[in-house]
């Protein structure tokens, strides 16, 4: 795992967010454990010697022998941490201890401060206390015996310090030890679903982009789950179905441009050799000549199509809004197209909301939009079929309609139809066409900011564009 990859950040910042809390976490368990353990001490301290009390009672009134309470203060000392049993007299001294060992502290004063509280009935508890050997330490807990108000004697517990340090480091250990077990744990469990959740799925992605980088536009990133990484993966395969797309429209749109290039420049080509080589009477020459001027008009719409689109999408395409009357440019624009209409029989339908309607445009660029609309309708409407225009005014803004009868655009199409180079289904393409004249319309009428779309209807299809009424 490398130390800039991105699992290896994952792991490193939430396994420092994990031992911050799982550190609080035991610090607190381990300050509680104490507390608690310490509390439940006392409490068996305070029973244990309250049974020792019973014991020494009998024993003081010969109801059993010394030996007998000797063994009982032994077993429970045992059970309390290996610890020690003394019982003093009124005046503190030692009179009985549970482990011979400790026979020297009998008859001899017990070695602690703070005695006199025991005879107002007080229970003491007494850090550390020497042991008879001056090396061992005891934590000492003292409970008196009182009768009628009077002091009478003591009941001492002496626990081995390290007995009970023992005990609260075992506790600690075990408190820590968990707290680092579950980090560990933490660790291999955030590593495996990071690399199953976030990385893999990453790669994946990272991969097909590389892919798609040196040309494969085919590569999609075949990631299902519903979360921001599932979003980030439709929105790159949505990319990458967008450039494969571009991509492939790019190509046919090199090869149309070069068939629609190449197709005039043989022309005259041809032409202008039969002239040159005298096969052609010269009372045919301008004719020839005339032939050759409509080819390189030709080249010259298409170049011309090619700049004017390039300098929309730069930005820097120059318009001239003026006041234009839009039935009568309608008009102009569909007597251009008469030989064409009369070649197909077709039917053509105007109809027109008002007389006279005027908007903002620029009069050439929007002649260039009627045009090229019409243009593709003429092209896809068949023989003897109808196209209609329709102008219809809602509000402030005109709305333009040409339809045309034919075969539907695909769904797939409606949505690319008006990029650059795109020609759609090839059974319903023209095959002049170039796939210039949709995006140039969408690209004049878009900077005027008006909208323009197409829909599939019962029986053809209809484009519409928006105008701004002056």
């Amino acid at each position: 795992m490398k130390k800039d990859s991105l699992v290896y950040k994952l792991v490193a910042t939430f396994l420092v967010i994990l031992a911050i809390s799982y550190a609080i976490i035991a610090t607190v368990l381990s300050v509680w454990a104490q507390k608690n353990y310490i509390e439940e001490r006392r409490n068996r301290l305070q029973e244990s010697a309250q049974f020792i009390e019973y014991n020494v009672d009998r024993f003081v009134e010969n109801e059993i022998k010394k030996s007998t309470l000797t063994t009982t203060l032994q077993y429970l000392g045992q059970g309390i941490n290996q610890s020690e049993i003394l019982v003093l007299d009124d005046r503190n001294m030692v009179f009985l201890v549970s482990d011979p060992k400790l026979s020297d502290w009998v008859l001899k004063t017990f070695p602690a401060e703070n005695l006199e509280k025991l005879r107002l009935g007080e229970d003491q508890e007494i850090s550390r206390v020497g042991g008879p050997d001056g090396k061992s330490e005891y934590f000492v807990y003292i409970k008196p015996k009182m009768k009628d108000g009077v002091y009478q004697r003591a009941v001492v517990i002496m626990t081995p310090e390290e007995a009970v340090r023992t005990q609260i480091r075992v506790m600690y250990l075990i408190i820590w030890t968990g707290a680092i077990g579950a980090l560990i744990l933490s660790a291999f469990i955030i590593y495996f679903f990071s690399q199953r959740i976030i990385i893999r799925p990453l790669y994946q992605l990272n991969e097909a982009a590389g892919k798609i980088a040196k040309g494969d536009f085919g590569q999609r990133a075949l990631i299902t789950t519903e979360d921001e990484i599932g979003q980030l993966a439709n929105s790159f395969n949505t990319m990458a179905e967008s450039m494969e797309q571009t991509d492939q429209n790019r190509r046919d749109f090199i090869s149309n441009i070069s068939h629609e290039l190449r197709s005039p420049i043989t022309s005259i080509r041809g032409f202008i050799a039969a002239v040159l080589d005298g096969m052609v009477p010269k009372d045919k020459e301008n004719y020839y000549l005339k032939l050759v001027y409509e080819e390189i008009n030709r080249l010259a719409r298409l170049v011309n199509d090619l700049l004017d689109l390039s300098a929309m999408e730069s930005g820097q395409f120059s318009m001239n809004i003026s006041e234009v009357e839009l039935n009568e440019l309608i008009r102009l624009s569909i007597i251009r197209f008469e030989t064409k209409i009369n070649d197909k029989a077709l039917k053509v339908l105007v109809t027109l909301d008002s007389e006279s309607v005027y908007v903002a445009a620029d009069r050439d660029r929007l002649t260039q939009v009627l045009t090229n609309l019409l243009d593709n309708a003429i092209k896809h409407c068949p023989p003897e079929g109808n196209v209609k225009v329709t102008t219809k005014i809602k509000g402030k803004k005109v709305q333009v309609q040409i339809y045309n009868d034919g075969l539907p655009i695909a769904e797939e199409d409606i949505k690319n139809i008006w990029h650059r180079f795109y020609k759609g289904d090839r059974s319903r393409t023209h095959k002049e066409s170039t796939g210039l004249g949709l995006p140039i319309a969408r690209n004049i009428l878009s900077q005027w900011g008006e909208s323009v779309w197409v829909e599939n209807r019962e029986t053809g299809v209809l484009f519409a564009f928006t105008l701004s009424k002056t």
